[in-house]
């Protein structure tokens, strides 16, 4: 019995991670059990300190990461089976695919951790090689850093930091508190074990004390907003039959709202081409002139004659309060193209071959042109936006480019209704909030189908509306001025530390072995 239960002990840990990096998923919005991962990394982290070989280790962060990505990205599936015109079979085995795929970057951490191992360090070196492998999984094949650790500490825990060191700061401090409190149950010397969990505990516990040093302050100024949410369905979005239909919509809804300083349709939210809409966007564009208001919308833009599309937000009415350049025109400099594109959905990798495999890879609008990776921030009735369009929200990096000493507020316009009634919308909306902590600056979230919102400076959610209903959330938020460290300096300290430390481990470890080859 006992040699039965030595051969199934690797498979029942296996198990065991799979189902740990699964209940992860609880520490992100809508959940936010934001203590759920100093539990379920810690395990992890108490499993490979008892790995036997690098294989054994590597397979614990795979584990781990297809329980994290499969359950945590299940709404991808949604919009996979729904609009991707897959047999189940082909859907399930493609989402397959993307989970096992980001599985290698946990397992990628811990085949690290476990070749550099120093037992008596290990908080340390885990948080810098998961995090060195995080920052690898934001920017290969364009990088996809959906869920990464420190969003689950967006309403609680280590929030504070956001300002100091972001979100990929916090997850380096939260995997670090995880990886010490496993240190509690290792072998090592007293001082080894408890050390690091009073550091953990610290950390905790300084969070809130560390508002005043956030770099930013309310302003005395105020802006009114007002978000409207169409509620399109996906289906009708991109039928002819369906264009004047829904522009008069979005029209309709927002003419009792033109009394806000700033009015946002979100994105895609005009379905012509910007070509041809001229008649409407000029009649739009009149009208938030005489309400002495601005509109900003997304559309989409096609150059004939070059054959390129962008993903567009147009900034119609009013510019400047003194402004006399009113009058809109095709191609006018007040926009902004989407950079970040999304792979399949608006690029396809290898688009000649793998267009003819399957309607997922051919779907409408899926061949986008990237705009600048820095462009000039939208003007709007007097103030300037930091625009995002969606998926771009996500990368910090990017809104820290763009961000001027003139930014007073971050926008980002998406739309969910690829994913339907998932969790998806919710962590969206969560990244969005982190944004907002990380540069000290309100965010405006405007969806077709919801999760429309406000989010002040603090990074709390001032106002929404709810999913699947046509609404117009209206607001008012406080501006704030000033700059956050993090704004300033972005990940380049952490960066460098995490390098140091990997450099450090690597030469302490090449050391090691040559003094035992001479020992031999």
């Amino acid at each position: 019995m006992r040699a039965v239960i030595a051969k199934l002990q690797p498979a029942l840990s296996h198990l065991l991670l799979i189902a740990a990096g699964g209940l992860t998923t609880l520490a992100f919005a809508p959940y936010t059990l934001w203590w759920l991962p100093l539990l379920s990394l810690a395990l992890l982290v108490f499993l490979l300190q008892r790995a036997t070989t690098a294989k054994q280790a590597a397979l614990s962060g795979f584990s781990f990461g297809l329980g994290w990505f499969g359950v945590g990205i299940s709404w991808v599936h949604v919009s996979i089976d729904q609009f991707g015109g897959l047999p189940l079979a082909g859907s399930l085995g493609l989402m397959a695919l993307l989970v096992s795929y980001l599985a290698l970057f946990p397992a990628l951490a811990s085949l690290l951790s476990y070749k550099l191992q120093r037992p008596a360090f290990t908080p340390l070196l885990f948080a810098a090689c998961w995090t060195i492998t995080e920052w690898l999984r934001s920017w290969v094949f364009t990088g996809f850093p959906w869920l990464s650790m420190g969003y689950s500490q967006t309403s609680h825990g280590l929030r504070d930091f956001a300002p100091l060191i972001g979100e990929t700061g916090i997850s380096f401090l939260l995997v670090f508190s995880a990886a010490a409190l496993a240190q509690l149950f290792s072998q090592q010397r007293a001082a080894s074990r408890y050390s690091y969990a009073f550091i953990a505990g610290l950390l905790f516990v300084l969070s809130p004390q560390l508002v005043t040093f956030n770099g930013w302050q309310y302003s005395n100024k105020q802006l009114s907003v007002a978000l409207v949410q169409g509620n399109i369905k996906q289906d009708l979005r991109w039928a002819p039959e369906q264009e004047w239909p829904t522009m008069l919509k979005y029209m309709d809804m927002t003419r009792p709202n033109f009394q806000a300083d700033l009015v946002i349709w979100p994105e895609a939210a005009i379905p012509r081409l910007e070509p041809a809409a001229q008649d409407f966007l000029d009649n739009l564009n009149r009208a938030a002139l005489y309400q002495n208001t601005a509109v900003i919308s997304g559309i989409l833009d096609y150059n004939s004659q070059t054959e390129q599309a962008w993903n567009n937000l147009i900034v119609l009415g009013k510019r400047y309060t003194d402004s006399t350049d009113g009058d809109y025109f095709y191609g006018h400099g007040n926009r902004y193209s989407k950079h970040h594109l999304l792979p399949i959905g608006e690029f396809v990798p290898l688009e000649s071959l793998l267009r003819k495999l399957a309607p997922i890879f051919d779907l409408p609008m899926s061949s986008f042109t990237r705009g600048a990776y820095v462009q000039p921030n939208l003007v709007a009735n007097s103030y300037h936006l930091l625009p995002a369009i969606c998926f771009e929200i996500a990368f910090p990096a990017q809104i820290a480019a763009n961000m001027t000493d003139a930014t007073q507020l971050l926008l980002t316009v998406s739309n969910d209704a690829w994913f339907g009634d998932s969790i998806g919308p919710h962590q969206h909306l969560q990244i969005a909030q982190m944004r907002a902590l990380e540069f000290g600056r309100p965010v405006l979230r405007a969806t077709n189908n919801g999760v429309t919102a406000t989010i002040d400076a603090s990074g709390n959610i001032s106002g929404t509306v709810p999913q699947f209903t046509e609404a117009v959330l209206k607001d008012e938020l406080r501006l704030s001025t000033g700059t956050t460290p993090y704004s300033r300096f972005g990940d380049k300290p952490l960066w460098l530390i995490c390098g140091l430390l990997l450099f450090l481990f690597s030469i302490i470890k090449w050391r090691s072995a040559k003094t035992a080859v001479n020992t031999i």
